[in-house]
């Protein structure tokens, strides 16, 4: 059913898509929610929880947990992709390792193919900068807007959806948005960033070169894992997300010039000055 839900969240209805959005994020939680809680925690109304439920095959609400359940509980452990039961810790370890190296290689090896001139020459004409994630992704454009703050510009990271469309529809020319999904799927995502773009902004999405978001957005960056993101929890994918952002706020650093690299002194310097008595 999970598999499902991701494969057709593409052609739900905002409204619909904003429950599998939540059903995808916390399917434990969803399994066990009142009719109401579902209608509240998931943005939309009673109606329309029902509706997504029959949409999946289920009467109602309650068939729909109990079938969600099931699908839960035959999910392969949550674990690694490349990690069986059977591997030690020695070995697991390496699995893991082993998996990100390879992430980040193929990674470096199609920077050429990236639009970096015109991407960086965007940051560092604009007037703000918003990172953009949700789920897993929001965790990663917070860090994004952690570090690009040190270069004196506004920054904010925005980790919901609502957030992300109002954010776009008041967008204006010299703002730039960053769009991390893995997926790239996401209805809102994608809404937000044709939004934006309509608005006269910058956009460029972190996300599947083929994906809805890739070609809602001005430029798109492939940070290339194959990792199933809907299964397990972001590991190698991330690492490449977050790996990109730091090659991206260097480059802007250096874009910048003097002035942004004498911010990142004061900005460290100020963090190990010795109080006053």
């Amino acid at each position: 059913m999970l598999s499902r839900i991701k494969q057709e969240l593409p052609a739900l209805s905002p409204a619909e898509a904003r429950v599998a959005e939540w059903v995808l994020e916390a399917p434990d939680e969803a399994s066990r929610c009142a009719l109401a809680d579902a209608a509240q925690r998931s943005g939309v109304s009673e109606p329309t929880i029902i509706r997504f439920a029959r949409r999946f095959g289920a009467s109602g609400f309650r068939a729909f947990k109990a079938d969600l359940i099931a699908a839960i509980h035959s999910t392969p452990p949550a674990l690694h992709e490349d990690v069986s039961a059977a591997d030690d810790a020695p070995a697991a370890t390496r699995k893991v390792m082993d998996r990100t190296l390879n992430t980040l290689m193929a990674l470096r090896e199609q920077l050429d193919q990236f639009p970096l001139d015109p991407a960086i020459d965007a940051f560092s004409e604009a007037r703000q900068w918003l990172f953009c994630g949700l789920g897993a992704s929001g965790y990663v454009a917070a860090d994004g807007a952690h570090k690009f703050f040190r270069l004196g510009r506004p920054v904010r990271a925005i980790t919901d959806a609502p957030t992300a469309l109002q954010s776009a529809a008041i967008a204006q020319p010299g703002d730039l948005f960053l769009f991390i999904s893995h997926s790239g799927q996401w209805p809102d995502l994608v809404r937000a960033a044709g939004l934006a773009v309509r608005q006269g902004a910058q956009v460029l999405a972190l996300t599947g070169s083929g994906s809805p978001l890739a070609q809602a957005a001005t430029w798109c960056f492939d940070p290339g894992s194959d990792e199933d993101t809907s299964v397990y929890t972001p590991m190698s994918s991330r690492i490449a997300q977050l790996a990109l952002l730091d090659a991206l706020q260097v480059a802007v650093a250096l874009a910048l010039g003097e002035d942004a690299a004498a911010r990142l002194r004061r900005s460290k310097a100020v963090l190990t000055a010795v109080p006053a008595a």
